[in-house]
């Protein structure tokens, strides 16, 4: 587990951007897999769930995690759910204490959110989809109606795919710029002709500051190049590989 120097100081909040570390899946998943969708034993994640539960201090049916499908959806929570009962989106917040925020991903941004003056917090998922149809701001406006402000909120961004590792085509490139023409600062040429490389991890960072939080910071990990600690979609794809395991990333307010 791998955490933040800017969310561990805040009274009242843990977190953790769990790596692929510590867990009971094997093969392609080894080891801490906590992907439901995945193709992997139903029981191993399971217990890769209830141990990033136990890290996080609360029950394993309070690490909720959403039916993610890179939209731009914030959901607030005020309880856990039932099992099987995911709700679909892509960002949770909650005032609750208890519950643990937990946002999987394996290539895509896992931002974590926290307002400790109105102990509010929030995890997102932030792929290029999610981040540019405005997941993040979604985020900070689902805070906002349990009391935070933006001003005072920090955000840290996880490991999550490097720009030296994410390769796009030129119909990418120009969604982007046909929003921005300003959004080519974040694309820098490729060694393939047509294609150009995004610079992801930037572009959170630019989307949470202009949103005006406190604190916009980044781990600086890659999930691609670190294979060792993470898992990769884009690698296991490149490689043929038939899956891929998830990360998770989690947050939650303790006391009362």
């Amino acid at each position: 587990m791998i955490t933040s120097p800017d969310l561990a100081g805040l009274p009242g909040v843990s977190h953790g951007f769990f790596t692929r570390q510590g867990g009971v899946s094997g093969g392609i998943y080894t080891s801490l897999n906590i992907g439901l969708g995945s193709q992997d034993e139903r029981a191993a994640v399971l217990e890769n769930r209830t141990r990033v539960a136990s890290l996080m201090g609360v029950a394993p049916g309070a690490l909720l995690s959403p039916y993610q499908h890179h939209s731009p959806d914030a959901i607030v929570v005020d309880a856990p759910w039932e099992a099987g009962a995911q709700p679909r989106g892509d960002a949770l917040v909650t005032d609750r204490p208890g519950i643990a925020l937990g946002i999987s991903t394996a290539d895509c941004g896992p931002v974590l959110f926290a307002d400790p003056q109105a102990r509010v917090i929030g995890a997102a998922h932030a792929g290029w989809r999610g981040a540019f149809t405005g997941v993040l701001e979604a985020t900070l406006a689902a805070m906002q109606q349990l009391g935070a402000r933006n001003e005072r909120v920090v955000a840290v961004l996880g490991p999550t795919i490097s720009k030296e590792s994410y390769e796009v085509g030129e119909e990418f490139v120009a969604r982007f710029l046909e929003t921005d023409t300003a959004n080519q600062r974040f694309f820098s040429p490729s060694e393939n002709a047509g294609h150009a490389m995004f610079d992801l991890p930037a572009y959170i960072l630019a989307r949470l500051q202009a949103a005006g939080v406190a604190i916009a910071a980044n781990l600086d990990r890659c999930t691609y190049a670190e294979e060792d600690l993470f898992f990769s979609y884009r690698r296991a794809t490149h490689r043929g590989e038939p899956d891929y395991g998830r990360l998770v990333s989690a947050i939650a307010l303790s006391g009362s």
